[in-house]
C-alpha cells in the first residue's frame, strides 16, 4: 500500500512539474512572439517587388515598392512613406501617429484629410478601409529580415446574401474578391 501511495504522489508531483514547465514554455513563447516591438522593429528603408493579382487576369502586374519608416520631426510619430515605381511615379509621404499604443491603435495620416486606422495585433499591423466601392484589407509583418505586405481588395457591396432562415442560421453576406497584392521587402 505504501508504494501505491508513493506512486500516486510521485505521479501528482510529475504532473505538477510538467504543468510548470509547460507554463514557462508558453510564457517564453509569448514573450518571443511579442519581441517585435512596433514600430521600432519596423524602422528602416524597405525595398522589393509588389505583385498585383487581379480577378480574371492570370499574370500579376509587378512594380517596385518601397516603404520608409523612420522617426518623424514630431516626437512619437514616424514616416510611413510608400513609393511605387520611382519617386516621380507614385510617392505617398504619409505619417504614422499613435492613437492608443497600449491597445495597439495607430493611424496613418495621408496628410490630405484621410486617416487610416491601423492596429498592431498578433505581430501584424492590420487595417481595413473602403474607398471608391472597394474595401481594402492590409497586413504588414516581419519574417526574419523581411517585411511582408499583403493587400486584399473586395467589392464593398455584397454579391450574395444567404442563410437567415432561422434562429440558428444567421444571414451571411459574401463579397466579391477583386485583387490580391503581396510584397516581400528587404532593408536597403
Amino acid at each position: 500500500m505504501v508504494s501505491i501511495f508513493r506512486l500516486r504522489a510521485s505521479a501528482r508531483f510529475s504532473i505538477h512539474v510538467m504543468r510548470i514547465c509547460l507554463s514557462l514554455f508558453l510564457l517564453l513563447a509569448a514573450s518571443l512572439a511579442g519581441a517585435q516591438d512596433f514600430p521600432a522593429s519596423f524602422l528602416g528603408h524597405w525595398e522589393g517587388e509588389l505583385e498585383w493579382f487581379q480577378a480574371g487576369r492570370p499574370t500579376p502586374q509587378k512594380v517596385k515598392m518601397q516603404l520608409i519608416i523612420k522617426p518623424a520631426d514630431t516626437a512619437g510619430q514616424f514616416t510611413w512613406q510608400l513609393i511605387y515605381g520611382d519617386k516621380q511615379q507614385d510617392n505617398r509621404p504619409y505619417l504614422l501617429k499613435p492613437v492608443d499604443t497600449a491597445k495597439g491603435h495607430w493611424v496613418v495620416d495621408e496628410q490630405n484629410g484621410i486617416l487610416l486606422d491601423q492596429y498592431w495585433i498578433g505581430g501584424r499591423v492590420t487595417n481595413a478601409f473602403t474607398v471608391q466601392k472597394t474595401t481594402i484589407f492590409n497586413n504588414y509583418w516581419l519574417e526574419g529580415d523581411k517585411l511582408m505586405a499583403e493587400f486584399y481588395g473586395y467589392s464593398s457591396a455584397s454579391v450574395r446574401r444567404s442563410g437567415g432562415t432561422g434562429e440558428d442560421i444567421p444571414p451571411v453576406d459574401s463579397y466579391g474578391a477583386k485583387s490580391y497584392q503581396r510584397a516581400v521587402l528587404k532593408r536597403k
